[in-house]
């Protein structure tokens, strides 16, 4: 099995500390998808309390499969 890289490396780490599903996390980004990169993390670390580190992993991962999801 391949070692997961990038982004959703950090995902195990994120459920552990914060106590929610991945899922959880990334519908908040979708919800706030129209806003920029550093003001998603900004909530995330403000609002939530995530780590700079952790908020930018999930933000940059799903803006990401949008974009991609978008074509």
């Amino acid at each position: 099995m391949d070692k997961v890289k990038g982004p959703a490396s950090y995902f195990p780490s994120i459920e552990a500390k914060y106590g929610q599903p991945v899922d959880h996390w990334l519908a908040m980004v979708r919800d706030r998808a129209h806003m920029k990169h550093m003001e998603i993390v900004g909530y995330l670390k403000s609002e939530h309390g995530l780590g700079h580190g952790h908020a930018n992993a999930l933000v940059a991962h799903e803006l990401a499969q949008i974009k991609k999801d978008q074509g």
